[in-house]
């Protein structure tokens, strides 16, 4: 089992967009591994590999009651999301301490490249979807408190140099 270390928010590697995963190799295997033993350290119900300091389109979701069924993800994409909205508590191990009520599609259609590298096709509801959607966020140099009002943003990032 290998945790690896968060990235702390302000890294710029936070704000980058991560590169597309050309294959699945062993190394991609060994990482998404990784990702997962550190997801579950957390504990979370996510990872994307830039929160972790790999600047790769690798994410891994756990929504599941008795954990243990992580979706492994290299290059998700969301094709479909719903019109109906939920609103949930989201947070960061790159700014722990921290969190905010964020509202997101309740369910979503994503595709992306499996563990045997074969292009998936999923439907997601619920915490399901709201991670997933979490995770595309962070490969894409988003954070969850960039859906934020400005004024919300700024006050918890103020927050946030204080008590850092």
């Amino acid at each position: 089992m290998t945790v690896r270390p968060f990235v702390p928010w302000p890294d710029k590697r936070l704000r980058s967009v991560a590169a597309p995963v050309a294959g699945i190799t062993d190394e991609i295997r060994a990482t998404w591994q990784d990702m997962v033993d550190t997801m579950e350290a957390m504990p979370g119900v996510g990872l994307a590999a830039p929160q972790i300091g790999v600047m790769l389109r690798l994410a891994v979701v756990d929504a599941s009651d008795a954990r243990g069924k992580p979706i492994l993800m290299a290059n998700p994409e969301i094709l479909h999301a719903s019109v109906e909205f939920r609103d949930h508590e989201e947070a960061s191990p790159n700014l722990p301490g921290f969190s905010a009520k964020i509202s997101r599609p309740r369910a979503v259609t994503i595709t992306y490249i499996d563990h045997h590298g074969m292009k998936v096709r999923k439907d997601l509801v619920g915490l399901w979807a709201t991670s997933v959607q979490h995770q595309i966020d962070h490969l894409n140099g988003r954070m969850y408190f960039d859906r934020l009002s400005k004024m919300k943003r700024d006050m918890l990032l103020r927050k946030a140099r204080k008590k850092g």
